[in-house]
This record gives structure tokens, C-alpha cells and sequence, in this order.
């Protein structure tokens, strides 16, 4: 069977490839020397007023967190500390990870830094970053020149700059 050569299929696969070989090398563990440092996992929702972050950090002293916010980035870091070394005994399973971790994310709209609030409950660290005023959605009336009929609709300001 013949099958058309498409060079941009071909450069899809390659891209495939690539980005799983880089997945498998971060993601396994090199020896019981050199661990990756722990990938922690988020959750980011936006609504009007603005933006919720859980971040799934299990193990970890709440006093051991670092959280800054500067210029629409977001970045969380710390160090989970591992358990006692068994020493008189050998693992035969080790998965959790242990070491420095970072995680920055970029918000897509400016936040009110002064505002943010941080809580950490059963490993679960929440955010919550209220929107700037200039961020939020903005109700403008529109009124007809027929009658006094008047429409509402949203404007955001940083979908309309020039």
C-alpha cells in the first residue's frame, strides 16, 4: 500500500517525538541521587471577580511556602522535606517525591496584589486573586433614540486598548 508523504505529518510526529522523550526524562526518576524535583499539580478558575488557584502540595509545612505575585505571574515554591532515611532496611517501593519545587504561571488579566489571600487545608493550597477594577468587566447602557428602551451589555477595557 502507498501512502502520500506529507512533510508536515512527518515534522508533527518529530514534534511528538520530542516532546515525549523530554516528558519521560523529567518525569522519570534518574537514581535515588538525583531526583527531579516534585511537579505540583494546579487548578486555576476565573470568573468575573477573579481568578482561584488550588495547588495539590500534600506533605509540606505551610510555613516552608513562598508565594509572590509580580507583573501577572503567579509563582509558588517551597521544599517538601522527605521522611528519615531507613537506613538498617531497603526500600522496595519509593514513589513520593521530596526536594525544592517551583511553579510560576502567568494570569491572563491584572490582579489586585494587596487582596490576595492564601489558605492551606488537608494538602490543598488555595488562592484566591480579585481582579483589578480596570480588569473587571464593565456594564455599559446603551440607550435608543426611538424610545427609552435601554440595553445593557459587558465591556472589558483590556480586550478594547489600542
Amino acid at each position: 500500500m502507498l501512502t502520500r508523504w506529507d512533510p508536515f505529518r512527518e515534522m508533527f510526529n518529530l514534534r511528538s517525538e520530542m516532546d515525549r522523550l523530554f516528558d519521560n526524562f523529567f518525569d522519570t526518576q534518574l537514581s535515588d541521587w538525583a531526583a527531579p524535583s516534585p511537579r505540583i499539580a494546579l487548578d486555576v478558575v476565573e470568573d468575573e471577580n477573579g481568578y482561584q488557584v488550588q495547588a495539590a502540595i500534600p506533605g509540606i509545612d505551610p510555613d516552608d511556602l513562598e508565594i509572590t505575585y509580580n507583573n501577572n505571574f503567579l509563582t509558588i515554591q517551597g521544599e517538601v522535606k522527605a521522611d528519615r532515611e531507613v537506613e538498617e532496611s531497603r526500600y522496595h517501593l519509593r514513589e513520593r517525591r521530596y526536594g525544592k519545587f517551583v511553579r510560576t504561571i502567568t494570569l491572563p488579566a491584572e490582579v489586585n496584589a494587596d487582596e490576595i489571600s492564601a489558605s492551606y487545608k488537608a494538602g490543598i493550597l488555595t488562592l484566591h486573586l480579585p481582579k483589578s477594577e480596570e480588569a473587571k468587566p464593565k456594564r455599559i447602557p446603551v440607550r435608543t433614540q426611538d424610545s427609552r428602551q435601554v440595553i445593557e451589555g459587558k465591556f472589558k477595557e483590556s480586550e478594547h486598548r489600542n
